[in-house]
């Protein structure tokens, strides 16, 4: 059999390997080491800058459309609570009547068929605009971010829109994912290996400190994986071990934005699948506090392990989301009391997420895991703000719900979130 020589695929698999190379550099250079030192170089501050110009830019130019076809612009509302005016029944029932077929009588009916409609209709804004419900779909937009999933309010596209809309679809899915998810491999992979070999050394101050970097580390790769863009205020006030750090829950991705902040111990239900082989690992090499789906539904043992971990002032702060699920980024809603039953000094966190760039909140009865995740890294960015808040403490005469709101409160304040009773 005669082997041929083909010049073309060795130049292939040359160029392929110069591509390969070019492409590993530029992840150390630029992310993965400047992640390890904790260090930026304003690179996603500037791109963040850049992409609210054309986002106002667009914006104008959707306006503009409207504005030359005689059509009022549809403007989208916001899901934060909006005062109306308060009429009464009589005036309410009176317009309907005005738009009906009797409006010309001198002297209206007490009752006419068309006033059922009022109560209807108020019914049916009850069951659809409750404070509860719409806190847990996707807020509104003021602006079109150049995303599909967020243009639903939006008319006249220009075809000039249009093309800058294509471009962006092809460096979102073409540049920005695939470097996503290379780092995402990266941390999580770092994560598993790292924390596995420091969980063979003995107990002591170097496993502690080799812990910490490692976690800071793996956690800062991830951040990038979402090129994520967090400003963090009063870090005076950040959690010091023994104590518990409380915050508002709106993304899975809380806990990427402390963690890469700070080191925490974690606490959550045992998982299987690759999520219970990150978390085997991450305890071999720091305490976290992770729970049989049986012990989580004995409320009085989980206080108690909690309870023993705060009382070792050499362990990490303790993250908890008191909530429990995850709120659409305009509202805090009830806290468990829980976690502030153990009576240990508890620290506020309160996060807030820009959702110009990428909507950070996680449907979970629409979206699975995955599909988050991808909508997460097919975004243009992560932004948010972080706010750590003096700690607190249960005053004398005080029970945990009673702490648990006073904290609720304060978070809800300092991020500009509204505070449901509910």
């Amino acid at each position: 059999m005669e082997l041929f020589f083909n010049p073309f695929d060795s130049l292939l698999c040359i160029l392929l390997g110069i591509s390969f190379t070019v492409w590993f550099t530029l992840l150390l250079v630029f992310i993965i080491v400047p992640a390890i030192l904790g260090v930026s170089f304003g690179i996603r501050r500037l791109y963040m800058k850049s992409l609210l110009k054309i986002f106002e830019w667009a914006t104008l130019r959707i306006e503009r459309g409207a504005k030359e076809r005689n059509h009022p612009l549809y403007k989208p509302y916001s899901n934060a609570i909006i005062a109306k005016e308060d009429t009464s029944l009589e005036e309410e029932i009176k317009e309907i009547r005005q738009s009906g077929s009797n409006k010309d009588l001198a002297s209206p009916p007490e009752f006419e068929m068309s006033d059922i409609f009022y109560f209807a209709r108020r019914g049916v804004e009850s069951i659809m605009d409750d404070e509860v419900t719409k806190r847990f779909t996707a807020e509104e937009l003021e602006t079109w971010n150049l995303l599909t999933r967020s243009n639903n309010n939006f008319q006249y596209i220009s075809l000039r829109l249009t093309v800058l809309w294509g471009l962006g679809v092809v460096i979102r899915y073409g540049l920005l994912l695939p470097l996503r998810v290379t780092l995402a491999f990266t941390g999580v992979g770092l994560l598993v290996f790292l924390t596995s070999v420091i969980g063979l050394l003995p107990n002591g101050r170097l496993k502690s400190i080799l812990s910490e970097k490692v976690h800071l580390m793996c956690y800062r790769i991830c951040v990038r994986a979402l090129t994520a863009i967090i400003t963090y205020h009063d870090s005076e006030n950040k959690p010091k071990n023994g104590g518990i750090c409380v915050a508002n829950h709106t993304s899975p991705i809380d806990v990427i934005i402390l963690a890469s902040d700070g080191c925490y111990a974690m606490v959550g239900q045992i998982h299987g699948g690759l999520m219970g082989v990150i978390q085997r690992s991450m305890v071999k090499a720091c305490p976290h506090i992770w729970f049989e789906r049986s012990e989580v539904k004995d409320r009085h043992l989980v206080a108690k392990r909690l309870s023993d971990h705060v009382e070792d002032k050499s362990k990490l702060p303790i993250l908890i989301f008191p909530e429990g699920t995850c709120i659409n980024n305009t509202s805090v809603m009830m806290f468990k009391k829980g976690s502030f039953e153990i009576g240990s000094t508890v620290y506020p966190v309160a996060i807030k997420y820009d959702p110009r760039f990428g909507d950070a909140f996680w449907n979970s009865s629409k979206f699975g895991m995955v599909n988050y995740l991808l909508r997460m890294m097919s975004s243009w960015a992560i932004v948010c703000s972080v706010w750590y808040l003096p700690p607190m403490s249960r005053e004398e005469g005080e029970d945990a719900v009673q702490f648990a709101n006073r904290v609720k409160a304060a978070i809800a304040r300092q991020g500009g979130l509204v505070d449901l009773l509910w």
